[in-house]
């Protein structure tokens, strides 16, 4: 009985071997710039869609230029999920010419983008609750004293009421390029929408009292976020500048007046500059991650730790 248990199973392996090889096949192929993206995906496309991400964990989005082996599985991608990063600026086009047949669809569609300013003393530019809307802005320079590079911030994705507008374009794109499977999108775009919600909710109760709070990071990534929570973010660098001395000082000067104890550095990121100010004030750096894939998660944990900015 055992020899021939064995020989059926011999004769299944080859069968067997086809079932996830036939099921991947049949997924949906797309591709996405950064991981929250993946998740996003994920939510709405469920075990229907197979996502590849262009920048990899701990890469910068910034200036992240794609392997040779990505623009070959490009070739097999049915949807391209752009965000608005800065590197989707020089390579956007090389993908639709790697595959003309690859839809891509821009996710930030329909979001007014706000200004990346630097450390300014002046009192308007602080951030403007705008509870989701995106037309409104965190902040005009009004000073000598503001050190904007004129560029818009891309980081949409760190306000849930931001997050909702992407996945309406990602489950209309997932319906039009896989019609028989449009209830299953539908239906996870609803349940997702409504965790948005929820999170979206929960986060306004966390920052509630909380409105004006500045924190001082060192890659101005949490514009929005900031924007939809009444914050106020106070950047250490733009455009990837290490700040002068004399502009060091000046953060330096504002922190201690202003009894900020925490400041937020990027993992994928130099924090020379905010070990420094740190050390400077008596405080401590916080590593805040806007790219980390366990998004909802990651948005809780940041919140969570503003309660240790001032002291």
């Amino acid at each position: 009985m055992r020899k021939s248990h064995a020989f059926i199973l011999m004769a299944l392996l080859p069968l067997l071997a086809l079932v996830p090889t036939a099921a991947f096949a049949d997924q949906l192929g797309v591709f996405v710039s950064i991981l929250p993206q993946q998740y996003f995906v994920q939510q709405i496309g469920g075990d229907r869609v197979r996502v590849e991400v262009m920048v990899p964990p701990g890469a910068d989005p910034h200036t992240y230029e794609p392997k040779p082996s990505q623009m070959v599985a490009l070739a097999k991608t049915k949807i391209y999920f752009a965000v608005g990063v800065n590197f989707e600026q020089t390579w956007l086009q090389k993908f639709a010419a790697t595959n003309p047949a690859m839809q891509i669809v821009h996710t930030d569609a329909g979001i007014a983008k706000i200004p990346m300013v630097g450390h300014s003393h002046a009192a308007a530019n602080e951030a403007t609750p705008a509870a989701g809307h995106s037309q409104a802005h965190s902040g005009a320079p009004s000073s000598k004293h503001d050190h904007d590079h004129g560029a818009l911030d891309p980081h949409i994705w760190l306000s849930p009421p931001l997050v909702k507008i992407q996945a309406k374009h990602i489950r209309d794109a997932l319906v039009q390029a896989d019609p028989a499977n449009a209830a299953i999108y539908q239906a996870n775009f609803e349940r997702f929408s409504s965790e948005l919600d929820a999170l979206d909710a929960e986060l306004k109760t966390t920052f509630a009292g909380k409105e004006g709070l500045e924190f001082i990071v060192f890659h101005p990534a949490w514009g929005y976020f900031a924007q939809t929570y009444g914050l106020k973010q106070t950047p250490i660098e733009l455009e990837g500048k290490e700040p002068k001395p004399a502009q060091l000082q000046e953060i330096i000067t504002h922190a201690r007046e202003h009894h900020i104890r925490v400041i937020f550095a990027q993992p994928q990121r130099s924090s020379r500059s905010a070990e420094t100010i740190a050390r400077a004030i008596g405080g401590k750096v916080v590593f805040a991650d806007p790219l980390a894939l366990d998004w909802a998660a990651n948005l809780r944990r940041q919140a969570a730790s503003f309660d240790e900015v001032r002291k």
